[in-house]
């Protein structure tokens, strides 16, 4: 059965590709020459630093690949995995120049024309070249540099992205938590521009960043409860690959990545930041959701039996503040659909994934109609648009 035509489709987990201006149009004269640009280099040099996996990727690739070069390092990825709209034989880690990539990756009117195509009406976008929440500026030498940088796509995704089809997207920002006094600053600076989420690591501790269970990032949430913006925890924003073994292929990795989510829930829930912070709204990016009843018996359980003898909330089961707090988000997931109602019905979130190698673009509006066929109405109008809606604050033009 199709999707009822007064559903609006929201997907709350896409990304843009950066085009090559986005830093040199926006940074001041003295960094332009170590600001991130694009520059051209021979594409033997990268493939050794390509996975072992991605032989589909080199296959055909022109000689001169096109890379991003910050802090005169260079950085071999423009679009990881943007293989949206190519056939499967060609699917790998890497395009190598932004010729291969469809413009809706980097054109955000081109964008609009995609999601036309799909019947999609919006979509959050993750950053890509920074890491999806900024972790190629938290390693940089020049920290005052790198607050620049965030402060700069921050800008580009406000007055550029969004700023062409303001009812289209939902726009995140990026913070500079190395320094929460100038990450609570760009909180409020955002905010005022109409910022509507912040992307934010799954798991801090191993970018060297103190962990959630610390009482550093107090005021960062309560500068997000106070403008009322969700974090949005992209899996992967930890830099933790999840694997098996060394020789394992990637897919391995690639299957198990939603268990970074798992690990982001649970170390959230044992930690003091819903008791400290119980505004704070948490969303779990292309995590999935047909894991989240188990969890949630298992930590309910868990808690339970131990809780007495360790240094953990003791009043509210984690269950109840996951159904409080956190959403979660699929983008092809029948088993969760299924549990829908064990997770919360309020708390289920679609995404696109567009232009990644998980999307169903340009067939995701039929896609998920079937996935939806024998769903309700009104559950699915929650789970493809309202809860969305309610969460990013991202009002119904029209």
């Amino acid at each position: 059965m199709p999707l009822q035509d007064h559903m609006n489709l929201i997907s709350v987990d896409d990304h843009v590709i950066e085009h090559p201006r986005v830093w040199t149009d926006r940074l001041p004269a003295q960094y332009q020459e170590v600001a991130p640009q694009i520059v051209e280099v021979a594409r033997v040099d990268l493939d050794a630093r390509q996975h072992s996996d991605a032989t589909a990727s080199t296959k055909g690739a022109p000689d001169i690949a096109e890379v991003w070069k910050f802090e005169g390092k260079l950085i071999p990825t423009i679009a990881l995995n943007a293989v949206a709209g190519r056939p499967l034989e060609e699917y790998g880690l890497e395009p190598y120049r932004f010729e291969q990539l469809l413009p809706g990756c980097y054109d955000v009117r081109e964008r609009v024309k995609d999601m036309d195509a799909d019947n999609i009406h919006s979509q959050l976008c993750f950053p890509s070249f920074p890491g999806f929440a900024g972790k190629v500026f938290y390693k940089a030498d020049d920290k005052e540099l790198a607050k620049l940088c965030i402060a700069a796509w921050n800008d580009f995704m406000t007055d550029e992205w969004k700023g062409a089809a303001p009812d289209r997207f939902i726009a995140p920002v990026m913070l500079p938590v190395w320094d929460a006094e100038a990450a609570v600053a760009e909180i409020e600076r955002t905010a005022a521009k109409g910022a509507q989420t912040i992307t934010f690591p799954e798991n801090p501790y191993p970018l060297g960043l103190p962990s959630f269970h610390s009482d550093y990032w107090d005021p960062i949430f309560a500068a997000a409860v106070d403008a009322d913006l969700p974090l949005s925890l992209h899996f992967g924003t930890s830099t933790v690959t999840p694997s098996t073994a060394p020789d394992a292929p990637f897919m391995t990795s690639i299957a198990l990545f939603g268990t970074n989510s798992m690990y982001a829930m649970a170390d959230l829930v044992y930690s003091p930041v819903f008791h400290k912070h119980p505004g704070l709204k948490v969303a779990l990016a292309e995590g999935g959701i047909g894991w989240f009843p188990y969890l949630l018996d298992r930590m309910d359980f868990v808690w339970e039996r131990h809780r007495l003898y360790q240094n953990v909330n003791q009043t509210m089961r984690p269950s109840e503040i996951v159904r409080r707090n956190i959403w979660g988000c699929f983008i092809d997931d029948p088993a969760g659909i299924e549990l829908r109602h064990k997770i919360g019905i309020d708390k289920v979130m679609w995404e696109l994934d567009y232009p990644h190698s998980d999307s169903n673009w340009p067939n995701a509006h039929k896609t998920l109609g079937e996935q939806m066929r024998d769903v309700p109405d009104e559950d699915v109008h929650k789970m493809v648009e309202l809860n969305a809606r309610s969460l990013f604050n991202h009002s119904r033009q029209g």
